[in-house]
This record gives C-alpha cells, structure tokens and sequence, in this order.
C-alpha cells in the first residue's frame, strides 16, 4: 500500500506532462527516455542489455498489476450479474405465481355442480350487496361522493406523483420500487472514473447512509421499513453511476419515500407491472419456470425437480440391475 501511495505522490507532475504531450503515450515515453539518455547513465552505466531488460522488468510488472486489476474487476462484475439475475428470478417466479393464482378462477374449468354452486354464491352476493347499497344514502357528501374518499384525498394533497418505476425523481438521486424490492440510482458530478473506494455505502436494518467519502452524504436517515441487509447489494455502473438494490422485509407494501425527511409518494397511483415470462432472457427465465415448477410440486406433496431426477437416476440402476433385492431399501 506505502508503494503505491509513493507512486500517487509523482501523478500530478505526471499527469501534467502528459497533457502538454500532444503525441499521446509516444511523446510521452520519448520525453522519458530523452530524460534519461541526456541527464543520466542509464544507457552507458548499466552495461550491455542491463538497461534494456530493467525497461521489460519493469513493463512486465505494472502490466501483471493491471491484468489482475482488470480480472478482479471483472470477476466482480460477473457477480453481481449473476445476484441480479438471481434476484430477478426470484421476483419473477413470484409475480407469475401471484398472477396464475389471480388468473386461476378465470381459466379452471368447471364442473357442473360447480358451475351450479358459484352461481348461487354469485347470487346471494348480488343480493347483499343491493340491501347493503339502499341503506348508504347518508354517507354521501353535497357533491355524491363518499365522504371516506373526501378524507383520503384531503389526506394525500401535497403528495407527489409516482415516476415510471413508481418512485420518485429527486434532486440528487432517484429510485423505484416493485413490492420485493427498491433500487436507488446515484449520479456523481466527479471527474475521475468512479471506483468502490471512492463510496461510502452504509445499509443497516432500518437506517442508510450513501456518499463520496469525505463529502456529506447524498442520503442519510431513517428509512420507511426494514430492510434484509444481506440481501441489498450495490455496485457502479458507467464509472459515474452508484446502482443499490435494497430487499423489502415486508414483500406486500409500497414505500412512499426512501428516508422519513423526504417528500411522500401518493402510493394510491403506484401502478406495477404486469411481468410476463416472454419479456425475460433464456436463463433468467429457465430459472423463473424451474422455480415455479418446484413451488407447485411442493404445493401438491410431489417431488421437485431435482428430486425427480435423482428418483429417474435410481428407477433406471434398478432396471439395469435386476438381480439385486430393493425390496427392504427405504427411499426418502
């Protein structure tokens, strides 16, 4: 660490240099090495190919630093790719179970004795509803609205509206939400690429903390609800961007703000979306039906997938071995 601070301390002289070189990286090194031939022995001094194989030394040895920079990068990369996918996975193959089990009555056949039942069901329903609505007369307003909506509406004035993602577009940062989870967006006016040191990211069960270190933070407070803070992860993105991605505890409510001193949402105009397994990628959605697959087999006392497959691999050694006595052997 003390070799690189060393190093750090020459880049202002370094990077000024290198901005009065109109020839790019060549000037720079033939500015270099005119240094060298012209101010010192370097050449003459070392003796034969001594100068030479310290220049390749040296280049082999900040390149391996950049090579094992950019692989942990990357590495890194892949990751949190592969968490985001995973996320969405699991989001997905719960919204498509939420939708099939709200689409459910719509598509299941009937019987006739079921037919029969639910339209009386739908009768009686029919029925209680009109004797409900002749008794209502009075809990109307001058205007024939209810007067519970008066009172809501009086309640969310001032609100802001929800943006596209059904969050809201701040000053210094925006976010959106579906009812798993909130992903925040961080843009930082800096001049430099962005790196994970340069952040201060601090998420705890109830409160957050989000900036440049030694700057203020950009978000700092008490947030609307708990949140799982091992499965909130954030990562940069562009060089400029902060990307966090923060996993509700409580997976059937909108937030209408991040932190408690910012402005509300109106959560009544939240409006999710429809999610369809056709919108997803091959192995995002691969993973969403196997999941979905697994939660049925479960919800019906049958083995999943993975059960499945190892109950065929057994079933065929039993065929390819019909010599040997199963008859005792108890299998889970």
């Amino acid at each position: 660490m003390s070799g690189s601070t060393d190093q750090e301390r020459f880049d202002g002289m370094l990077m000024t240099m290198a901005q009065q070189c109109e020839g790019g990286v060549v000037e720079l090194l033939d500015v270099f090495f005119g240094f060298l031939a012209r101010k010192t022995d370097f050449y003459s001094g070392a003796g034969g190919h001594q100068a030479e194989k310290l220049v390749i030394s040296k280049f082999e040895q900040h390149e391996k630093t950049v090579k094992d920079r950019m692989k942990k990068e990357k590495e890194e990369r892949e990751a949190e790719e592969k968490r985001r996918k995973e996320r969405l996975a699991k989001k997905k193959a719960e919204e498509e179970k939420e939708r099939q089990q709200n689409e459910e009555p719509k598509i299941k056949e009937l019987t006739d004795e079921e037919a029969q039942k639910l339209e009386e069901d739908l009768q009686k329903k029919t029925n209680s509803d009109a004797g409900d609505n002749e008794g209502d007369d009075n809990t109307e307003t001058e205007d024939g609205k209810p007067a519970s909506d008066d009172e809501e509406d009086e309640k969310d004035k001032g609100k802001m509206k929800p943006n596209a993602g059904n969050g809201a577009d701040m000053p210094n940062y925006s976010w959106t939400q579906t009812l798993q989870e909130v992903e925040l967006r961080i843009p930082f006016k800096v001049s430099f690429p962005l790196k994970g040191k340069d952040v201060a990211v601090n998420i705890e069960k109830r409160k957050i903390s989000v900036g440049l270190k030694g700057h203020p933070p950009v978000i700092e407070g008490t947030m609307y609800n708990d949140v799982k803070v091992d499965e909130s992860t954030w990562c940069i993105q562009d060089k400029k961007l902060l990307l966090i991605n923060i996993e509700k505890v409580n997976q059937m409510e909108w937030w209408s703000r991040i932190v408690t001193t910012d402005p509300e949402i109106n959560t009544k105009k939240v409006q999710p979306e429809n999610s369809k397994l056709s919108d997803l990628d091959g192995e995002t959605r691969s993973m969403v039906e196997k999941m979905m697959f697994d939660q049925r087999q479960k919800e019906m006392g049958l083995p999943t997938s993975d059960e499945q497959k190892k109950q065929d691999t057994l079933k065929k050694f039993m065929e390819q071995h019909p010599e040997m006595d199963f008859s005792k052997c108890k299998f889970n």
